[in-house]
């Protein structure tokens, strides 16, 4: 069943709604399966980009209301799913200008996913709420057999690596420098989560990169957000805000439908308590390119503690043991063994209590790396039928491999 009451700029509706509507959908399709004579015995959920956050909300609401006490929850996925918001983890005057801006441009779902929304009366963002222990979403995601999700490591410029992967380091920010392992059979597409880069010989480092400091990348990475101040806000604010502006009014037309229950669906059902297009496309592939390469900031020593306790900074890995040996069961040579470490991204303190929350509920993590495409978001499932997003086809196989049916 592929859901149908998202679809275009209906997503400018907020995660909420946008859940309800999916929940109601769900339950609308099993309605008409039982009158049919076919009884359902087993539900699994996949998401795809904001639709994995509309189904972590939809799946609350279904658990809270008895479902899956009725038919058994087996497989959850998502795919480049911003779980932990799109904010930048960005310091400074030009990122915070950065976010506020890009949360007013997608309406309510922008404003969730930049997490400067109040949800109901929590004080905290939908997001915060979303992966809350004690919260029905959470609880309804604890129910599925099997959790797991896909994150582009590179060239995402729609969910970057940090938000899609739940990860608060990038191990893959500087590819050029580390050697990237992958799952047997599934190689060059699907990474090894548990043992993600291996060291590179200095040797082979490119020149190039070598020949700047760090200082003088760091320069260079900002130069597009400064030319984004100094061009774009004079010239694109006042379009890209008319769109927002337009989009706003017609969302809140939608919702009042929604809410007064003329759109279809009577939402006092799913309202129970929660703990226990073409210039538009324009506008936001700006922006999306823009957000892609501001880069990221870190924590700053003595920080440390707001970070979450479920993740490492340290990446171990080993060398390859020696093919000629037949009796080696393992490929690593525990002797050589050697840990990479990575700094901790300057995320909010919302999102780090996400990713503890949602760490501890479970989730299979399969970072992608995608090379024959600009812009991996679309390729990682293969949205288009075209060569060149056909490494789409190994993360596909995966996914159906592991899928239990």
């Amino acid at each position: 069943m592929v859901t149908k009451r998202n679809a275009g700029s209906f997503t400018y509706d907020g995660i909420e709604t946008g859940g309800e509507r999916v929940a109601h959908e769900i339950e609308e399709r099993l309605e008409e399966l039982a009158q049919t004579g076919h009884g359902i015995e087993k539900i699994s959920v996949i998401g795809y980009s904001l639709g994995g956050l509309i189904s972590r909300y939809a799946i609350g609401l279904l658990y809270s209301k008895g479902l899956f006490e009725k038919i058994t929850p087996v497989n959850f996925t998502t795919f480049a799913t911003p779980h932990l918001g799109v904010r930048t983890p960005r310091r400074g005057y030009f990122s915070n200008a950065f976010n506020a801006l890009g949360a007013r441009v997608l309406s309510t779902s922008g404003r969730q996913m930049f997490l400067i929304d109040t949800f109901r009366d929590t004080g905290r963002p939908l997001l915060s709420v979303l992966a809350d222990a004690d919260s029905i979403f959470i609880r309804g995601l604890a129910q599925f057999k099997h959790r797991s999700l896909y994150a582009n490591i590179i060239n995402d410029k729609t969910v970057a690596y940090f938000t899609a992967g739940i990860s608060q380091t990038d191990p893959f920010e500087r590819l050029d420098d580390v050697n990237v392992n992958y799952l047997n059979g599934y190689e060059d597409v699907v990474v090894d989560s548990r043992h993600p880069v291996g060291h590179k010989d200095p040797d082979s480092l490119p020149v190039v990169r070598q020949s700047f400091s760090v200082g003088t990348r760091a320069f260079f990475r900002k130069i597009p957000t400064i030319a984004f101040f100094l061009i774009f806000v004079p010239i694109g604010t006042t379009l890209l805000l008319s769109n927002a502006a337009i989009q706003s009014v017609r969302s809140r037309q939608r919702l009042r439908l929604h809410e007064t229950g003329m759109a279809g669906i009577d939402v006092k059902g799913y309202r129970i308590p929660l703990m226990i297009t073409s210039a538009r496309q324009e506008i936001e592939d700006m922006y999306e390119n823009l957000n892609n390469r501001q880069g990221q900031d870190y924590l700053e020593a003595g920080e440390e503690e707001l970070a979450s306790p479920t993740q490492q900074r340290t990446f171990s890995f080993s060398q390859k043991a020696d093919p000629a040996d037949s009796g080696a069961e393992s490929t690593v040579d525990e002797k050589s063994e050697v840990k990479l470490e990575f700094p901790t991204l300057a995320l909010t303190e919302h999102q780090f209590k996400m990713i503890e929350h949602l760490d501890n509920v479970g989730f299979k993590k399969y970072p992608i790396h995608i090379k024959n495409v600009g812009h991996t978001h679309a390729a990682i499932i293969r949205r288009m039928d075209k060569p060149s997003f056909d490494e789409g086809h190994v993360v596909a196989r995966h996914w159906l491999d592991h899928f239990e049916i």
